[in-house]
């Protein structure tokens, strides 16, 4: 009995022995399992490449009201911190002395007017006379002498009173342009001459505002190219959005001035102005904020997110898939990193299908079993309707 199930026993196990010996490398490697991986496939896009970068809003034009004449202020013909218009009367000095010097200027031009006056009759008078040898010729001479100093002594009180009519004016200090007005820095009251050196108001312009951003003189070039290559760009600059603090736009629009490009010698960084119209007054003069200045635009790009690009050997790569669905390690030539995808330059076309997710366990031409690979932005969009 024994040996019965001894040899039953050797005969299975020969049995086995021989089933694996039958085996070949090739049988055992089709057995082994696809790896899973998620895979997308390349399509090009339009591309617009940015760079955010601090700048800080200045005022378009600014006008510190001085006045042109000495005197009291009587008055404050404004409300600070409200819109003004050009010509608008801001403070009023008292024209009681500058009434009195107009009015003895226009007694001064009307005594010279009398002048010139009796100085012509006495001329006319001696004309006659002197071509009929009546009186001398040094006579006649020296009365159209008076009659001339006459004439220059009208004209020097017209010009005086002029003069003095212009004071009285001056006496109302107006807006020179229109814009926001801040508070006063003199009261009524106060004596104000010509030569204070603190101003007695201040104006902003602030319905178009700059805002001035600087970056390496390098960059110069590139943002130029960019202007070239905007399809949607004027003649008049290149466009830039506005950020706030949390990367929410203002709604405002902005184009870059390269007119008004300087270049700092101390850092070597340019400072570039962009000019933003700012109709709701959202940007105040001093408050910093970021521009998206546009770097590049491609019509025809060709993206990847950025965790699909393995470095080898320090040089990027992805993983390609063929018609069969095997991998292959392909080097590629990456471009510019924008929500955290790369451009890439060369290497693959459009069509292809590239391994995102699940590359770590790949070898070449190990066959895959690939999903779609699904974004976390549009996972997490999805997820909030």
């Amino acid at each position: 009995m024994k040996n019965q199930k001894r040899c039953c026993y050797g005969a299975v196990c020969a049995l086995v022995a021989a089933m694996l010996a039958g085996c070949g490398p090739a049988e055992q490697q089709a057995a082994a399992p696809a790896t899973p991986v998620a895979a997308m496939t390349l399509a090009a896009v339009r591309l617009d490449v940015s760079e955010d970068l601090p700048g800080r809003v200045a005022a378009v034009r600014v006008a510190e009201i001085r006045p042109q004449v000495s005197g009291i202020v009587q008055r404050r013909l404004f409300e600070q911190g409200t819109e003004v218009r050009a010509g608008q009367p801001l403070f009023q000095i008292n024209p009681a002395p500058f009434k009195a010097d107009m009015e003895t200027a226009a007694a001064s031009l009307q005594r010279a007017q009398a002048a010139l006056e009796r100085a012509k009759v006495q001329t006319a008078r001696f004309k006659p006379l002197v071509e009929a040898d009546a009186i001398s010729r040094q006579v006649y001479d020296d009365a159209v002498s008076q009659r001339d100093q006459a004439a220059a002594d009208v004209a020097q009180a017209r010009a005086t009173l002029a003069r003095r009519q212009l004071d009285l004016k001056f006496a109302t200090v107006e807006a020179p342009i229109t814009g926001r007005i801040d508070q006063a820095l003199v009261t009524e009251g106060a004596l104000v001459s010509s030569t204070d050196s603190q101003p007695m108001a201040r104006i902003q312009q602030i319905d178009q505002v700059y805002v001035d951003v600087r970056q390496p003189a390098g960059a110069l070039e590139s943002l130029r190219g960019a202007l070239a290559s905007q399809p949607d760009a004027s003649g008049n600059g290149l466009p830039v959005d506005v950020l706030r603090g949390d990367d929410t736009r203002y709604d405002v629009k902005g184009r870059m001035l390269f007119s008004g490009v300087n270049v700092d010698p101390g850092t070597g960084d340019v400072l570039v102005r962009v000019l933003v119209d700012n109709p709701k007054r959202q940007l105040l003069p001093g408050m910093y904020v970021r521009a998206r200045i546009p770097r590049a635009h491609y019509a025809n790009a060709l993206t990847v997110p950025q965790q699909a690009v393995v470095r080898m050997d320090g040089k990027p790569s992805l993983w390609v898939l063929d018609a069969k669905g095997n991998a292959h390690l392909k080097a590629v030539e990456v471009g510019e990193l924008t929500d955290r995808r790369y451009r890439i330059r060369s290497g693959v076309q459009a069509g292809q299908k590239v391994v995102v997710e699940g590359m770590e366990r790949l070898t070449d031409g190990a066959a895959v079993a690939a999903t779609d690979w699904k974004s976390p932005d549009a996972a997490t969009t999805a997820a909030a309707r």
